[in-house]
């Protein structure tokens, strides 16, 4: 949701993940919302790409969670949005990192984490939910973060009218899949192979891709959940970390490494290849050919940025829940701050009209 007269807001990101199936994407929804605390992003949606009615409560404990319950601050703007779920008639498994979470009780019995996702009718309908999400958006004001299967965003190109609005309204977008330049075929990928192939086909905005070697590259330290996460007794993604393998081990962050781009890009953490085209071939391997006119490109790891990106990680996904009333950009502060007794003139976004928000 826009607010007229405080300024454009922050990139407002879009967050279709495969969560409960690994932990790398739990990880980078902790960072998602560590960069919404710090005002880096806002975070406007979130779906779970299973259909698995347990991993959307999850994610509802974790928006929650970062929303300020800790603090007894709950409410916090872009943090208690519905969430997503995929409802394609073929549930997913149940995954302890999951369920186990959502069944921790306190000393009196009682569940640790509150949720509001008890049934379907609980969640969204993910395509119409990304689609009205970027509807409020300024233009050029939103970037989406794909980490699981593009069988949502494959769904959202087909609503009338949407490509327009991914255009209008999407910087680019960042998808956790394919293994580049070459390499054996990604899960991301393979779960859905014509939906990744009508993605990289039609999807209007430049695509920078994050390879399975980069994230395999970049391991979150067990250390990290044992002490940066330790400020709060019960922590979900914490919890989520030690049940989905036995302790201690460090996980790869195949996820985290888009979010992270996507959040920071002027921050050279990656490399980028040239541009060129992707294509998913019947295998489900990514085959990428350079083209000045292509609008695709690959991150790359650089070894000398590999401790900083850690560091990053670390910082930011344990980071404690900041709960505000007002979503300022600092500038913008710092501009009201100076004129306090003239009166600031509506924000208006560049270009157009906003569309109107269908239900």
């Amino acid at each position: 949701m826009q607010f007229p007269g405080q300024g454009k807001p922050p990139v407002g990101v879009i967050y279709d993940a495969d969560i409960g199936a690994s932990i790398d994407s739990t990880l980078a929804l902790a960072l998602l919302y560590g960069f919404d605390g710090k005002n880096d992003v806002r975070v406007i949606s979130v779906s779970v790409s299973r259909n698995n009615l347990n991993a959307a409560a999850f994610s509802d404990v974790v928006a929650r969670f970062y929303a300020g319950v800790v603090s007894g601050q709950f409410g916090g703007f872009g943090r208690t949005l519905p969430v997503g779920l995929n409802d394609n008639g073929r549930k997913a498994a149940d995954t302890p990192m999951v369920t186990l979470t959502l069944a921790k009780q306190t000393a009196e019995g009682k569940p640790v984490y509150d949720h509001g996702i008890h049934k379907l009718n609980d969640t969204a309908d993910p395509a119409p939910l990304i689609r009205n999400a970027l509807t409020a958006q300024y233009d050029q004001n939103a970037i989406v973060v794909l980490a699981g299967p593009a069988t949502d965003l494959a769904k959202v190109l087909d609503l009338p009218g949407v490509k327009e609005l991914i255009a209008h309204k999407v910087r680019f977008l960042s998808f956790a899949g394919g293994s580049y330049p070459d390499g054996p075929p990604e899960p991301n990928i393979l779960a859905d192979i014509p939906a990744a192939r009508k993605l990289f086909a039609e999807w209007p905005t430049p695509i920078v891709a994050s390879g399975r070697e980069v994230g395999a590259a970049l391991l979150y330290p067990a250390e990290s959940i044992e002490k940066d996460f330790a400020w709060s007794p019960a922590h979900p993604v914490a919890d989520a970390y030690r049940a989905y393998k036995p302790m201690p081990y460090d996980a790869p962050t195949w996820a985290m490494t888009s979010v992270l781009y996507a959040a920071r890009p002027q921050e050279g953490y990656f490399k980028l290849s040239d541009p060129g085209t992707i294509r998913v071939l019947d295998d489900g391997r990514v085959k990428f050919s350079a083209s000045a006119e292509g609008t695709h490109r690959y991150l790359i790891l650089d070894p000398a940025q590999h401790e900083r990106i850690i560091k990053a990680y670390r910082e930011v996904a344990s980071a404690k829940p900041v709960v505000r009333q007002f979503r300022f950009r600092k500038k913008d502060a710092e501009a009201d701050a100076k004129t306090p007794d003239v009166k600031q003139p509506e924000a208006k976004p560049p270009e157009a009209k906003q569309p109107e928000v269908k239900p």
